[in-house]
């Protein structure tokens, strides 16, 4: 395993989400998640990635991945995302987001109720485990799940959230074109970082994609 990728699976994730805090209370609210690599490094990365067949999938539960976690007061990391990713987003006192605007960039569509948004795990929980997860500790998986960093959650459309479930690029990328590089980026920064496998499915998926950046 690299260094990088070890240093930052051992890095407490609490005191990582509440540098974060600090930043978005002091910042401009985004509307996003974190600027990806660019596409020129997510090839490097990508050609850098173990190429391996996934196994069968055994023992693998989300409870494997402890989320979302309380990062201040009562905002926990879901909380967190919505106020990063929204606008004009209001809360109550439990932190909850009570109004606002939310754009999925995998679909281009724009929601105005929480109830609509998912935050999705752009490297599924799932397919984090199946290329490599499942050999680290709780509190690997667990800064892995809550990982505000890199650009690892999204706060999309529910349904297309639903829609995707656990598949890798080799079997899905956003309904939105125009979103897939960037996707596409998001997905080998993370799995670089996390020192993760590819199948080789879905490193010429990502491949395809890169290459129309």
């Amino acid at each position: 395993m690299r260094a990088s990728a070890r240093r930052g699976l051992v890095a407490a994730p609490v005191a990582a989400a509440t540098a974060v805090l600090a930043l978005l209370a002091t910042a401009p609210a985004q509307a996003a998640p974190p600027t990806p690599v660019s596409a020129a490094t997510a090839r490097a990365y990508l050609a850098d990635l173990t190429v391996t067949p996934e196994p069968p999938r055994t023992g693998y539960s989300r409870e494997q991945f402890p989320h979302w976690a309380i990062i201040s007061g009562t905002c926990n990391t879901r909380e967190i995302v919505l106020q990063r990713d929204g606008t004009g987003v209001v809360t109550n006192a439990s932190c909850a987001a009570t109004s606002g605007s939310w754009y999925s960039p995998y679909d281009g569509a724009t929601w105005h109720a929480a109830s609509d948004v998912d935050i999705d795990h752009l490297v599924p929980l799932a397919e984090a485990w199946d290329s490599g997860a499942k050999t680290w500790t709780p509190a690997q998986r667990q800064a892995f799940a809550n990982d505000l960093i890199r650009p690892e959650l999204v706060a999309v459309t529910d349904d297309v959230n639903e829609a995707k479930s656990d598949q890798d690029p080799g079997t899905w990328l956003p309904p939105l074109t125009t979103y897939r590089c960037t996707y596409a980026r998001a997905w080998v920064q993370v799995k670089h970082h996390y020192d993760l496998t590819v199948d080789n499915r879905e490193k010429n998926a990502l491949a395809t994609a890169l290459a129309a950046c």
